[in-house]
């Protein structure tokens, strides 16, 4: 009897992370079909801007190649409007806002596990893959699970937990781990999901990648914003956001310099402000309706702060009732990619006026350079994945 083989669209970017995965899935045997998402890039021929560099043309070029050592199929897709509506515009809008947006969660959630997901499932795949460094595991039950809560309940450190087959975990190779930009992935979404390379620290994907005989075994990883290429974030919001000089301030409300306006910063910013001071200053503060700017010293206290308020929160194993009947949730979180895990108490809170529940983390030790807009994603102590949200 035959059965046929299990189809996965492999979302290949032309770097050598993905080109492995789809090495490794053909390798399993599965039916590999290679997929190069055209997006919205800086200098694109819709874009109307210049060219810094793109590296586009070039990167498509590379997963093609890769494509054909492997024997598979290869198709290009074209995102490029979508793209620049759901990504892009998300971007300009949240820092003229005054914000710092992450449009590689955004991108994650309404491209590749969105609108990729769709039309690969329509072209009769069972899975996307992608060159992503986090684990998942397909489980269908979990028993025993440590609600790890402070309450005085004594059942409530011990529950049988129905949720879905899936669960994220911290990639083997803590250093590339990318499991922070995929915290808004559901359930429906990580059926149909593979991650090949989350069980391979980057030497062996680079091994691998020779093994196969990949022609961009030896490519570098890509670094930043991908769309932007070589153009430095604020020359790239310079064609949507105007310039506007206001003043720079210290903690001891001194002018200390002069910026070309306070939406072109993030908190946490060292460099690009043009204050000459002894010692080093970082962006603690930004107010774009008054266009101003506040810079503390290193180990100053207004750049940590003790908790934070979180919106859109996405829970990928359903912990809610723990967090309301124990008065909160003992996570490992982190604020900004690549940040260590720390300790904190995830909370619910209920807006007196709009009853409307929202969510709060307050950390075991202050944490610096938390910056609105921004996600916090939360884990388990054994590195799964729990969920996350939006940092007000």
């Amino acid at each position: 009897m035959n059965v046929r083989k299990r189809r996965v669209f492999v979302a290949m970017s032309g770097g050598v992370d993905s080109s492995v995965a789809a090495a490794l899935l053909k390798e399993r045997g599965f039916e590999v079909v290679g997929a190069h998402m055209k997006c919205w890039s800086q200098g694109g021929p819709s874009t109307g801007l210049r060219a810094e560099s793109c590296s586009a043309e070039q990167d498509s070029e590379d997963a093609r190649r890769a494509a054909e050592v492997l024997g598979v199929p290869f198709y290009v897709f074209d995102f490029e409007k979508e793209y620049k509506e759901r990504v892009v515009k998300y971007m300009v809008d949240g820092y003229k806002e005054g914000i710092t947006p992450n449009p590689d969660v955004m991108c994650n959630k309404e491209i590749k596990f969105g609108l990729f997901l769709e039309k690969a499932l329509e072209l009769g795949a069972d899975y996307v893959a992608t060159g992503h460094y986090v684990r998942l595991r397909r489980k269908s039950q979990i028993t025993n699970y440590k609600s790890q809560t402070n309450s005085k309940s004594k059942n409530s450190n011990q529950k049988s937990l129905e949720f879905g087959a899936c669960v994220l975990e911290i990639a083997k190779d803590e250093l590339k781990d990318q499991s922070y930009f995929l915290w808004t992935l559901t359930q429906k979404q990580l059926k149909h999901c593979l991650f090949p390379i989350g069980e391979y620290k980057k030497p062996e994907v680079r091994k691998l990648a020779k093994k196969f005989g990949l022609p961009n075994a030896e490519k570098k990883d890509s670094q930043g914003v991908c769309f932007l290429g070589q153009i430095s974030l604020k020359d790239f919001l310079g064609n949507y956001l105007p310039q506007k000089k206001g003043i720079v301030l210290n903690t001891a409300g001194q002018i200390v310099g002069e910026h070309d306006g306070a939406h072109f910063y993030t908190i946490g910013q060292r460099g690009g402000l043009g204050i000459g001071l002894n010692k080093p200053h970082y962006i603690a503060e930004k107010d774009v309706k008054e266009n101003a700017i506040l810079v503390a010293e290193e180990n100053d206290p207004v750049l940590f702060q003790k908790e934070i308020e979180l919106v859109n929160l996405n829970f990928i194993i359903p912990i809610i009732s723990l967090i309301r009947e124990n008065g909160g949730m003992k996570v490992l979180a982190r604020v900004r990619y690549r940040q260590p895990l720390t300790e904190a108490l995830l909370r619910q809170i209920i807006n007196p006026k709009s009853q409307i529940p929202n969510y709060k983390l307050v950390f075991k030790k202050p944490q610096k350079f938390v910056a609105s807009g921004q996600s916090a994603v939360f884990y388990d102590k054994k590195g799964v994945m729990l969920g996350g949200g939006v940092i007000v």
